[in-house]
């Protein structure tokens, strides 16, 4: 790109009626897509760079990023598909405050699927449907298929975490749609496993009651930097991982303390305040096994897929032997479940076995957010698609010149209706009227 000519918006037509330059456009959608730059940081960029290079610009207003960034996720959220007999769906929902809960599939031809050990990507994939709602029943899902379904024919596959809705909805849908099958996403089905271990266990109830009590009594003093990782309020058994690591790490600290530690704590506290520790020796190295054996099999289901042999190809990925019997039960238990979800392909399929990509794709989205994701979902959640997008200059062109702002208005008035931050305005609003 050049970059004289990217930040002169004289240089080239604007697309779709906006004030800049394609070139502009898309420099700008970049900084936020794939730099990680706030949309109210990039204007303060772009006149870093202007004055860098000594190159006069209008700069674009954050506010005017956000409405491209909208225009160009409901641009491809819009946009034609191939109807064919061949597409995975990856489905879940993202949830916010209040009643919010908004259905995203993703969509991916089973003939583009990324080589045998490479991961799913975000610009592999198509936005195939985004619907909020206040309410999601097994039919809502199975209705909300169907009108998905339109667009890329009958999926060959849905990905899914399972849950009661979505996985009735996909029943309801298959009762209509044979050829369809379900996968239960792989990461899932592990957490559910580990959660079976340990959701009773005594011990790693006393474990965490200790982790608990330690955040509390050392993250203001001076031992702050061996403070350890808060469990997570959801999915907690999907993210014990860095709570088993600080564990060992820390057991490491206890048996062979830095020489250079002595001067920032005394072996006297660490044993006071860590020493318990020593007690859970045995239970941590187990589950840290447990851990490893989950983060194989999750590993092999993101690079691989499902297919055929996969069970067999997990199994000679998995360690020969294991200290602990409970692992080799749960290593069995990993393989029989990639086993069962292998029956379903037929002889030369690969399907994707994991929504981990879905999952990132979330992530991103409530870092665009910001602040705003607190509030229940506003009319920037159109801007889903962008995430999937490149941000190449032809993809942002065709984007733009296809959706126009007024588009934007009549999506959000047709899906969101009025939000929960718009409700709350109106609230306020009246309040203030008969106060004053």
């Amino acid at each position: 790109m050049d970059l004289t000519k990217a930040l002169d918006p004289c240089n080239d037509e604007p697309p779709g009626g906006t004030g800049y330059g394609i070139d502009t456009i898309s420099l700008f959608l970049r900084l936020v897509l794939e730099g990680g730059v706030s949309l109210r940081a990039v204007p303060r960029v772009l006149t870093v760079i202007a004055e860098a290079f000594c190159c006069p610009l209008e700069i674009p207003h954050w506010t005017t990023g956000r409405l491209w960034l909208m225009r160009l996720g409901l641009g491809l959220l819009t946009m034609d598909l191939e109807k064919t007999n061949d597409w995975a769906w990856l489905v879940d929902h993202s949830v916010q405050i209040g009643q919010d809960k908004c259905l995203v599939i993703l969509g991916i031809r089973l003939r583009d699927m990324p080589a045998p050990g490479e991961c799913l990507q975000h610009q592999d994939l198509h936005l195939v449907a985004l619907v909020p709602s206040t309410s999601w029943t097994r039919q809502d899902v199975a209705d909300a298929f169907e009108d998905a379904a339109e667009r890329t024919g009958v999926p060959r596959v849905i990905v899914d975490d399972h849950g009661s809705d979505l996985h009735g909805g996909v029943i309801i849908f298959q009762e209509s749609h044979a050829s369809t099958v379900e996968i239960y996403d792989a990461k899932h089905k592990a957490a559910c496993l580990l959660k079976h271990r340990l959701e009773k266990e005594a011990l790693w109830q006393e474990f965490q009651k200790h982790i608990g009590q330690t955040r509390c009594a050392i993250q203001q003093t001076e031992m702050a930097f061996l403070v350890p990782p808060g469990a997570k309020t959801k999915a907690r058994f999907m993210n014990l991982e860095p709570q088993l690591a600080w564990a060992e790490g820390v057991l490491g600290v206890l048996q062979h303390p830095p020489t250079e530690m002595q001067e920032w704590v005394s072996p006297e506290r660490l044993q006071e305040k860590l020493g318990w520790l020593n007690e859970f020796v045995e239970p941590i190295a187990e589950w840290s096994e447990w851990q490893q054996v989950v983060n194989i099999t999750v590993a092999f289901v993101d690079r691989q897929g499902v297919y055929r042999d996969a069970a067999k190809d997990l199994r000679e990925e998995l360690p020969c032997a294991y200290k602990y019997c409970s692992s080799a039960e749960l290593a069995t238990e990993l393989v029989t479940f990639v086993a069962e979800q292998a029956k379903q392909t037929k002889e030369g399929e690969r399907f994707p076995g994991s929504t981990e990509v879905l999952e990132s794709c979330f992530g991103k989205m409530k870092q665009l957010e910001k602040q705003q994701a607190r509030g229940g979902f506003t009319s920037f959640v159109v801007s889903f698609g962008a995430i999937l997008a490149e941000t190449t200059t032809e993809v942002v062109n065709a984007a733009l010149e296809h959706i126009h702002t007024k588009d934007i208005y009549e999506w959000c008035k047709e899906n969101l209706g009025t939000t929960l931050f718009g409700k709350r305005k109106i609230a306020f609003a009246k309040s203030a009227t008969k106060v004053g």
